[in-house]
């Protein structure tokens, strides 16, 4: 009979049944791990989100928009100096990466497609995506800040824009590779030029996911500390209408605060923290709704 379910293929029922067994007892166990370290993950980040509005609350009052920070061992203030900074490094930032990332992105995606130089411009992003931001601040140091003997707000977007344009080559490549080639070819075959047909056509198609690649590139920099503690530095006043000298930030203010002796100082660092949280965490609702958006249609 053993010889008959051999030939036959199949296993005794026996050895089935013992087969099916440890599969089932394999199965719970990955399950149960699986599970184990999701809650885990969960009572970690649930705590850390816990603390950051408890602590941050308290800071929060009309005085933390309208006033800038306090120097060392003042009381009272508030970051509204380091939130218009913020603002305006990563406006600067956005705006210099969004075109530059668009256009890279169409590259790749419509004209450069399987070419050796596309192949290396795909590289070179995908390491400048994960470099770490520190080294990205001090190529522009090095670049901005010692040639001009001065930090200052220029060099803080020009680090912030360099990290966020991989996002959005990135974004925009595999989204106009979404579009389906036929409205290409249909708009080709109307006499349109491909640069036409990537205007009126493509990037209209792929405009929610570009503009949701941008809104993902705007969270990525906007909590970014590292480079800009090269480029930017900090103060506590309102910075020059010019931008030179230390400017005003809300990462760097976290860091400094953070680390003072100043209880006021430490309150004001929650707050500021609190409010780069759902800053970041309102954008990706954002880009979530923009994505869900463009999937229904």
């Amino acid at each position: 009979m053993d010889a008959l379910n051999t030939v036959a293929g199949t296993a005794p029922p026996l050895q089935a049944s013992r087969v099916r067994s440890g599969r089932r007892i394999a199965d719970k166990m990955l399950i149960g791990a699986s599970t184990l370290a999701t809650l885990i993950g969960i009572l970690v980040l649930g705590s850390i989100l816990g603390m950051l509005v408890i602590e941050g609350v308290k800071g929060f009052s009309p005085l933390l928009f309208t006033e800038p920070t306090p120097g060392p061992g003042s009381e009272g203030g508030g970051i509204a100096n380091a939130i218009l900074g913020s603002l305006v490094m990563t406006f600067l930032g956005i705006v210099v990466a969004t075109p530059v990332g668009v256009m890279a992105g169409t590259f790749l995606a419509e004209y450069g497609r399987n070419s050796k130089l596309a192949d290396l411009v795909r590289f070179l992003n995908d390491i400048l995506l994960s470099a770490p931001s520190i080294l990205i601040g001090l190529f522009v140091y090095t670049l901005m800040v010692r040639p001009m003997g001065s930090y200052s707000g220029w060099a803080g977007a020009v680090a912030l824009a360099i990290i966020a344009t991989p996002v959005i080559v990135r974004t925009t490549e595999d989204m106009l590779r979404l579009v389906p080639s036929t409205l290409r070819e249909a708009g080709a075959a109307l006499g349109a030029p491909p640069s036409k047909v990537i205007t009126a056509i493509t990037w209209r198609g792929a405009s929610a996911g570009i503009v949701t690649g941008i809104i993902l590139a705007l969270a990525r920099i906007a909590g970014e500390t590292a480079p800009l503690l090269f480029t930017a530095l900090n103060n506590n006043s309102w910075f020059s209408p010019n931008l030179m000298g230390g400017v005003p930030n809300l990462p760097v203010m976290i860091y400094q605060f953070a680390l003072s002796p100043y209880p006021n100082w430490q309150q004001l660092a929650w707050a500021g923290a609190l409010l780069i949280t759902v800053t970041i965490l309102a954008l990706s609702i954002v880009a979530r709704f923009v994505i869900k958006s463009e999937r229904a249609r």
